[in-house]
């Protein structure tokens, strides 16, 4: 459905986890308003939602053109972002204040729980009779946002977890044992199957790549390693933390014996190295020798530094900016309401398409990588590989003698 847009000022919102093009995203936005000519004043929020109700935001109307170009390639959320989840009473309240300040469009810069958060100030909006035109302007670097191709932040992530495991690759050829790298994804595995754009040989690792999409055994993975190990004097290991038993329980939570939930009544996953560290004394102790030498088994967690490593995909920055931009035109062509998707055209050469989908068909839901992508209990196959090489951009060239 298509009205007439009206006239009067827009709020720019950003929440979740930052990452390195989500910048981009919000000058893409400015930039579509400013071109429409109907939008008086530009505010960001800080702190997302929670800026909102506190009734905190910065002017960006005037900000100069080259300022937000710096903003743009910069990483991390320059509005600051939130882990709040808005229920109705919330969203009432961002209503109001929104309304107070003569706000006709809303844009939240998110996943799927910001497009939720859009979905309902939208529908508080209409029921109280006053257009607001409510958009989300998708971003998460675990891809996991349903009728999108990926989204902005993933390709870049995506990029820093090749890279990482490029070197750590080299690393691990060098002096031989076992390496245990933990990866964010919590539902989905895009992010941890991205460590395997780093094999450029046969023997490269990593040799075991493990997702939240399939089950995980212990005793599996304790084989799985023995048998790599034998034959290679090595292993290198991609876990993702959101990685679960068959009973569908998270082997972190239950490893760390956390419970602590977030905002959003996850399970936190992130912040610990007790997964990694489990895993390999689980390692050592399983396969160390009776009387042996204790077998050389290191693990690292990611965690935060794969959000906004300051080296973007430039697919990612190029798409982030143009996400934003298309919420804006979208909103001033008319469209009441909706969630800015990416579509890919075709891998070779690289075309994506920008299309509009309803707030309804993206809230609250979560995609996770396709049979298609996965290969056995611990690997990706060929087709993911076709899939992400395109959007991380050219990887760091490497020789082995």
């Amino acid at each position: 459905m298509t009205t007439d847009p009206p006239r009067g000022a827009a709020v720019i919102g950003q929440a979740g986890g930052p990452t390195a093009v989500i910048n981009q995203s919000l000058v893409g936005v400015v930039e579509g308003l400013r071109a429409g000519g109907l939008v008086g004043r530009v505010l960001g929020a800080r702190h997302g939602v929670r800026g909102m109700v506190d009734d905190r935001f910065v002017d960006l109307t005037d900000t100069p053109d080259a300022a937000l170009d710096r903003v743009a390639r910069t990483p991390s959320a320059a509005l600051g972002s939130t882990r709040d989840k808005p229920d109705e009473a919330y969203c009432e309240r961002i209503f109001d204040r929104l309304r107070a300040r003569e706000v006709r469009y809303f844009f939240y810069i998110g996943g799927n729980d910001s497009a939720d958060t859009c979905r309902i100030v939208n529908e508080v909006s209409n029921a109280a009779g006053y257009e607001l035109r409510c958009f989300h302007v998708p971003k998460t670097i675990d891809n996991d946002l349903i009728e999108n191709d990926h989204t902005p932040g993933y390709p870049s992530a995506a990029r820093f977890v090749a890279h990482a495991f490029t070197g750590d690759n080299l690393d691990n050829a060098s002096l031989g044992g076992v390496k245990i790298n933990i990866v964010m994804g919590r539902h989905a595995g895009f992010l941890t199957a991205a460590s395997a754009l780093a094999r450029r040989r046969e023997d490269d690792g990593p040799h075991l790549i493990y997702l939240p999409e399939r089950d995980f055994d212990p005793a599996r993975f304790v084989a799985d390693v023995d048998r790599v190990y034998s034959k290679l004097g090595r292993c290198l290991v991609a876990v993702s933390e959101g990685i679960h038993n068959a009973a569908g329980e998270p082997i972190s939570a239950l490893m760390s014996g956390l419970n602590e939930c977030d905002a959003h009544g996850n399970v936190q996953l992130s912040g610990s190295g007790a997964l990694g560290d489990w895993l390999a004394n689980l390692i050592r102790v399983e396969l160390t020798p009776a009387g042996g030498k204790p077998l050389r088994v290191r693990a690292d967690t990611f965690g935060y530094l794969q959000r906004c490593y300051p080296d973007p995909s430039p697919v990612d920055q190029r798409e982030a900016r143009a996400v934003g931009r298309t919420a804006a035109e979208v909103a001033l062509l008319g469209d009441l309401d909706g969630s800015v998707a990416i579509r890919r055209v075709r891998s070779a050469p690289y075309e994506c398409r920008f299309e509009l989908e309803r707030l309804s068909a993206v809230a609250g839901k979560t995609r996770v990588m396709p049979e298609e992508f996965l290969d056995g209990e611990h690997g990706v196959t060929p087709a993911f590989l076709d899939y992400a090489r395109p959007l991380v951009g050219d990887l760091a060239v490497v020789e082995r003698l």
